[in-house]
């Protein structure tokens, strides 16, 4: 009696400590999991998927975020919300900037860092009716995104006193192409081959080219608000890395990383051909190679941030000079 009343308790002893393993368990299942999406980094580009973003698609495709040991979710911006709405909102740790974007943002009392800079020069060209020159075309109708990125071109006309009238576009050249406009801006990579399809006829004359006329700014970055960055130090420096292996990947192998972008574009259904992203791609990876090193460095040059930050103030874009190192990594 006595036997088996010990075999009892002792059975009931296993069944307790077993149901406190599976508890323990449990927890720290679930423990490890809400971290795993903690630390998934949501990476945000500024704008829809194109060949401009190439070397993170082939980080996330050819698995070197995987193997730098980082978490990343790479989810487009929409129309209606942009990538800086999501960063601002925490849908996204991490997202691509120009330079004078950057700074904007920063101004306005968000601190940001750039954890990797991938354009060493500028893209950003003035088109106008064939004959014309831009510069000649004071009070001219130009056109703009209505989502930003027209900074640089803002300061230039103040400054070259060409007083445009600004005309906000959403995504195409169709205002211009239809003679809407007198001219419209454009980035080297993307609406200038849109207007060259469309049979715009392109020369030294009609064309402006901000960084061949002393405006050469450096544009995309990848950046993160400063408080993030400072938590995931570690994790941050991982994405940086793998980022920038997968765009000397895209560099070395171009066919390759432009079939993975073109997964992505009809991935999200974006209104485009190869033909576009396989000039865009051309066009972003020389954009990357500094014109005085001949290298594709990855990195923000201070002379660049001090001419652009100096440039916004005296034109009124900025209420204060924000300096390199309110970018950068190391603060100190």
């Amino acid at each position: 009696m006595n036997y088996k009343n010990n075999g009892s308790t002792q059975s009931g002893g296993w069944r307790c400590e077993i149901s406190r393993l599976w508890l323990l368990f449990l927890m720290l299942w679930l423990s490890l999991s809400a971290t795993a999406q903690d630390e998934t980094i949501v990476f945000t580009p500024q704008w829809t998927a194109q060949a401009q973003f190439a070397g993170y698609y082939v980080a996330e495709a050819k698995g070197f975020y995987r193997e730098a040991g980082v978490n990343v979710r790479i989810e487009h911006p929409s129309a209606t919300h942009s990538a800086m709405a999501r960063l601002r909102n925490n849908e996204c740790q991490a997202t691509t900037l120009q330079l004078c974007q950057a700074l904007e943002i920063i101004d306005e009392g968000i601190p940001l860092v750039n954890i990797l800079q991938t354009s060493m020069n500028n893209a950003m060209v003035i088109v106008s009716a064939s004959g014309q020159d831009p510069l000649e075309q004071k009070g001219a109708r130009v056109g703009i995104w209505s989502v930003g990125f027209g900074q640089l071109a803002i300061c230039m006309s103040i400054k070259e006193h060409l007083d445009y009238e600004w005309v906000r576009f959403a995504q195409n050249v169709n205002l211009f192409v239809a003679g809407a406009l007198d001219a419209t801006l454009a980035m080297s990579y993307n609406e200038y081959y849109q207007l060259v399809q469309a049979g715009i006829k392109m020369t030294d004359k009609n064309v402006y080219r901000f960084c061949d006329h002393g405006y050469n700014v450096q544009e995309d970055g990848v950046y993160m608000t400063r408080e993030y960055y400072d938590q995931h130090k570690e994790q941050a420096t991982r994405f940086a890395q793998a980022s920038k292996k997968g765009w000397e990947w895209a560099a070395e192998h171009p066919q390759e990383a432009l079939d993975i972008v073109m997964e992505y574009v009809d991935r999200n259904q974006v209104a485009t051909n190869r033909v576009i992203q396989q000039l865009m791609l051309q066009e972003v990876l020389r954009l990357q190679v500094d014109r005085e090193s001949k290298q594709r460095e990855f990195r923000l040059r201070p002379d660049m941030v001090q001419f652009a930050s100096r440039l916004m103030v005296e034109n009124y874009m900025l209420n204060r000079e924000v300096k390199f190192e309110e970018l950068t990594i190391d603060k100190e």
